[in-house]
């Protein structure tokens, strides 16, 4: 009985061992499911889906007057997690810390500093709260091979309780370098998408690529790696020539609707255009 009882616990561990991790799954496929429209001042730098299926977006004319008056100009896309609202701000490219302002369910807003480590660019593009609600990713411009990490304020017991100074915790090191990431959101605990602004074609051959970073095991405060893939280029469509520029990207645990924003050329660019995805 024991060597049957052992044959079979070898027999379950070689199943389990040989299981498809979330990485190995293959990249989602995404069909379009509708297009809608923003103020590009009151909703061109970001959005994010509330527990009720409404939309938060962000934009510079949401940026709070201390804030603005602070030196803090930049807002980027922005989070929601169990009804706490949560935004990345940055200042001038002089800068040496960047912010994070959380916003509880009754409205107040907490703020936390982050210091710039050595090598940190000031950006400041995006927060994206983990599934688990204790971790908080966030972005730099330019060339990247990483995407930073954070303890999520107010959600994870490590954060002061009322704001205040906030480190980094283990970043995720991609296998792979990518460029101008306005946001990001989980589609799982171990999946993200991210939009990129890269129209070059030099890292990817899509014209600003809708990302894929698979990580190799959930958040939890240490170093882990992210396997990127391209999955297909974001639209760009307007009646206006010239330069568009992707932004925000979130997606929606419960209806499992994927958006991403794009600002068109011009003076189309008054308008923020909203692309709907669904898996296919």
């Amino acid at each position: 009985m024991k060597r049957q009882l052992a044959i079979a616990a070898a027999l379950l561990g070689a199943l389990i061992g040989s299981a498809p991790s979330a990485s190995a799954a293959g990249p989602d496929h995404w069909t379009a499911a509708g297009t809608s429209y923003t103020d590009s001042l009151g909703g061109g730098q970001g959005l994010a889906s509330r527990a009720d299926g409404s939309l938060l977006y962000r934009g510079l004319l949401d940026i709070p007057l201390d804030l603005r008056i602070g030196g803090w100009n930049h807002v980027g896309d922005p989070d929601v997690a169990r009804g706490y609202t949560f935004d990345a701000y940055q200042g001038a490219d002089t800068a040496t810390a960047k912010l994070f302002a959380v916003t509880t369910p009754a409205g107040k807003r907490y703020d936390y500093v982050h210091p710039l480590d050595p090598g940190e660019k000031v950006n400041n593009s995006f927060a994206a709260v983990s599934p688990d609600e204790q971790w908080l990713v966030s972005g730099e411009w330019g060339d990247q091979n990483r995407l930073q990490v954070f303890p999520a304020p107010l959600l994870n017991p490590a954060t002061p309780a009322a704001g205040g100074t906030l480190p980094q915790a283990g970043q995720i090191s991609l296998d792979r370098p990518v460029r101008d990431i306005q946001g990001c959101d989980f589609v799982t605990g171990t999946r993200l998408v991210c939009a990129s602004d890269d129209a070059s074609g030099e890292l990817f051959p899509q014209s600003r690529p809708l990302l894929q970073v698979d990580l190799a095991h959930p958040l939890d405060g240490g170093p882990v790696t992210g396997t990127v893939t391209s999955l297909f280029g974001l639209e760009q469509r307007s009646i206006c020539t010239g330069a568009f520029e992707a932004e925000g990207v979130d997606y929606a645990p419960r209806t499992g609707t994927l958006r991403t924003e794009v600002i068109p050329p011009g003076v189309c660019a008054v308008a923020t255009t909203v692309y709907a995805y669904h898996r296919s």
